[in-house]
């Protein structure tokens, strides 16, 4: 296939505007679609990391233990509600049986270039047009036992022999009331995780549509189900091109199936809402025993937490945000937990071996999607190395792992 000049590109998140944005850096025009708008799914109310520290895939072997515990506590981070149909049961199955350590291995060393190259990413987006702050500050890993620090000393050496080191310093109750003034007595120790960054996730996806728009590219709401795959290029509902991206998140299989992609994709929501505090928060909290990360976000702090296999698309569920603050009350103060606000859920795209699906499903057809909790950070990276691949017609080695049709 000669160069493209144009592309469509569905799905208006993270991950779909990056691709656009790049593809644009390299001379292609582009039309971006989405049902219902810019950052509609996953990309508005996320806790905002980009934290490639931390991006330590969910199929540990403890992952099985903590899933069974879930189904008997409807409290428990992990939701899987009881009346879960046969497909998500047949997706837990093969999650469950890639929940060995040479699977999760394979995950992390696939991340390594992601990992490695997404700040840069979003060094070239904010210094090129998206007039949006992304600020860098280290990520305190906030824990209530001694148990809970070694455990996660312990994931984070994993990832180092795994050829991911993550920069990290251990601190004690003093250092840690020092790192984070919320911190209330149940909190004995700290791990500060150095070289990460945060941003306000909705703003940020909303200025790079902006700068699309800026640079000629086109935004249009309706849903892509028309699509016209020739041999000399794609129509989307009237919308000619010469190559479709399909980057839609948790929806991702409605059009992805149709070309042959195997892996499954199930929505993992996730809960977020905003508290107001009177102390001042300098940077990302994590409270590993509650699953829970904490942002600072618009004077307050966004509490995010939970995975909830459920349809992307079903109502959110306060049951959920009320469990996340049950679980985080006792560990911080100052935080006017009875003034919670904007309460959102999220479907974030997990696949079954905690690995995306990226690449081309067919001449002129490529998809970008799964990313689980990290597409925040990887979004950009991603429609970076993508870009290149739809220009250059040569796959970047750093996307072998993520072939869609595996």
């Amino acid at each position: 296939m000669v160069q493209p000049r144009s592309a469509v590109v569905v799905g208006a998140g993270v991950v779909g505007l990056s691709a656009a944005w790049f593809l644009q850096e390299r001379g292609v025009e582009v039309t971006v679609v989405d049902r219902t708008g810019v950052a509609a799914g996953a990309s508005w109310g996320n806790a905002g990391w980009v934290s490639p520290g931390l991006t330590i895939p969910l199929n540990e072997p403890a992952v099985l233990r903590t899933g069974l515990k879930a189904l008997l506590d409807p409290a428990a981070p992990l939701r899987i509600p009881v009346s879960a149909d046969p497909a998500l049961w047949a997706f837990l199955a093969r999650f469950a049986l890639n929940c060995r350590w040479s699977s999760w291995r394979r995950a992390v060393q696939a991340n390594r270039p992601l990992n490695e190259g997404c700040l840069d990413a979003y060094d070239t987006l904010t210094a090129n047009g998206v007039d949006a702050p992304v600020k860098s500050a280290p990520i305190t890993a906030a824990l209530e036992t001694r148990g809970q620090a070694v455990e996660l000393l312990r994931e984070l050496r994993r990832m180092a022999d795994a050829g991911e080191p993550v920069e990290h310093v251990a601190l004690d109750r003093d250092q840690l009331r020092e790192q984070l003034p919320l911190a209330s007595p149940a909190l004995t120790a700290g791990v500060r995780i150095e070289g990460q960054r945060y941003l306000d996730p909705g703003a940020f996806v909303h200025a790079l549509s902006r700068s699309v728009l800026a640079r000629g590219g086109r935004i249009c709401t309706f849903q892509a189900v028309d699509l016209d795959i020739r041999d000399d290029g794609i129509v989307v509902h009237g919308h000619a091109a010469d190559v479709l991206v399909v980057a839609t998140g948790a929806w991702l299989p409605r059009l992805a199936a149709r070309w042959g992609v195997r892996v499954p994709v199930r929505a993992g929501r996730g809960y977020s809402f905003t508290v107001p505090v009177d102390r001042p928060v300098p940077g990302p909290v994590y409270l590993p025993g509650a699953r829970v990360a904490c942002t600072p976000y618009q004077g307050g702090l966004r509490v995010a937490g939970t995975m909830e296999f459920r349809e992307p698309d079903a109502p959110a569920d306060l049951a959920r945000a009320d469990a996340i603050t049950a679980s985080v009350r006792p560990l911080l103060e100052g935080v006017r937990w009875d003034e919670r606000r904007d309460i959102w859920v999220g479907p974030r795209p997990m696949t079954t071996d905690g690995r995306p699906l990226i690449g081309a499903v067919r001449p002129r057809v490529f998809v970008a999607g799964g990313h689980g909790m990290w597409g925040l950070a990887h979004g950009p990276v991603t429609g970076r190395l993508l870009a290149s691949w739809i220009t250059s017609g040569e796959r970047p080695e750093a996307l072998r792992a993520f072939d869609p049709l595996r």
